[in-house]
């Protein structure tokens, strides 16, 4: 697969409005922060900077959902698990970095270690001072376990609801695992309390704007390669597979093979999700793990529009910023509201806010088409 025939691929005039939108409203809003007088109506504070950069996380993270169940028509029901794991490394190198300057004043051990009477760092910590080396593992813990994973799914021509199942199946199983005090990970708590990253104080203004962009940069990245990979070669048998999987075993390509790449890239995807939220939020605990979170994301997906790439980066932002709203108001009927929304987008968007707009555009130009015919048959 040529690269620069895919990078060409993904900068088609959608991709040039997305990305020019994207980066536009995320300087803007940074520099309203670091510009604007406080007080004042243009001045952005730090709190509305980590809301924004939180909501482009999970925009990416839907963005890496649709991937895999838009084009390839994998239903997963486990994503939660592969962005909890990306959150996991980037916090596990966020506790090294405290170091004396816990609770306890341990350089060598995090505080939660001290409390439950570890001696030793366990072996799985090593090399997590260093940035590369989490930076790295955000990418591979997410990414070879969904490569384990789905080497034996596919493999064994599980589909369908079945595969939801066993995705749900496998991020419940990461919850609990995760939540005993004995895995090293924190336990209930987990990890928080974080002091820098790259050396610079994580609760400064500067370093959440520099988050805001290093999400934003991400999601376009993240937008670019999801866009060249679907309008390639590659991207066209994903929707075969999707559309017609034994058509297209018979033609003789190999399904569980192009479902296993497209899986294990969305789940990395997904970990650098993770690793860009920690930060912001300040906190990774197994409730990530949740499974209600992971079907959270694809009814983001199904509200902006599943298979259309965009559709799920707005669903990601919006229908979290109408949970943050309300929430605020009736805390204890968003669940209702989200089942609400999920079930009109089924039955009356079934393609979603970004289906909307596109049959708004076709109406719009169909007046056009149809004067032309017209004289076209007169002149005729």
């Amino acid at each position: 697969m040529n690269f620069m025939h895919l990078l060409h691929g993904g900068l088609d005039r959608r991709t040039a409005i997305f990305l020019g939108i994207l980066f536009t409203f995320s300087l803007g809003v940074s520099a309203m922060n670091q510009l604007g007088t406080p007080g004042t109506s243009f001045h952005a504070s730090s709190f509305l900077v980590s809301v924004l950069g939180k909501y482009l996380t999970y925009a990416l993270l839907a963005l890496s959902v649709d991937l895999v169940w838009g084009f390839c028509g994998v239903l997963s029901l486990g994503h939660g698990a592969f962005f909890a794991l990306g959150g996991y490394a980037m916090g596990m190198y966020l506790m090294r970095q405290i170091g004396s300057r816990g609770v306890y004043g341990n350089p060598d051990l995090p505080d939660f270690m001290v409390f439950l009477n570890w001696q030793e760092l366990p072996w799985f910590w090593i090399g997590f001072d260093q940035f590369w080396f989490a930076a790295l593992m955000v990418v591979v813990a997410p990414g070879a376990l969904a490569f384990a994973f789905g080497w034996f799914a596919f493999r064994s021509r599980v589909t369908g609801v079945y595969l939801s199942i066993i995705t749900q199946a496998l991020t419940f199983a990461l919850m609990l695992a995760f939540f005993r005090n004995d895995m090293g990970f924190g336990g209930n708590n987990g990890l928080t309390d974080f002091k820098d990253i790259l050396g610079y104080d994580i609760q400064s203004d500067s370093t959440r704007v520099g988050l805001l962009m290093a999400s934003a940069f991400a999601l376009g990245i993240g937008f670019i390669f999801c866009r060249a990979l679907v309008n390639s070669k590659f991207g066209k048998v994903l929707i075969a597979v999707r559309d017609a999987e034994s058509r297209t075993r018979f033609l003789g390509y190999r399904a569980e093979n192009y479902k296993l790449l497209v899986w294990t890239i969305s789940a990395a995807m997904a970990g650098v999700a993770g690793a860009l939220y920690v930060p912001q939020v300040g906190i990774i605990n197994p409730s990530e793990f949740s499974p209600a979170n992971s079907i959270e994301i694809v009814v983001w997906v199904a509200i902006g529009g599943r298979g259309t790439l965009i559709g799920a980066a707005i669903g990601g932002v919006l229908v979290n910023f109408g949970k943050s709203v309300f929430t605020g108001v009736f805390p204890e009927l968003w669940l209702f509201a989200l089942g609400g929304l999920f079930i009109a987008s089924t039955l009356f968007l079934p393609k979603g806010i970004v289906g909307v707009f596109e049959r708004i555009s076709k109406r719009w130009r169909y007046p056009i088409s149809k004067l032309n015919s017209r004289e076209l048959n007169s002149g005729s």
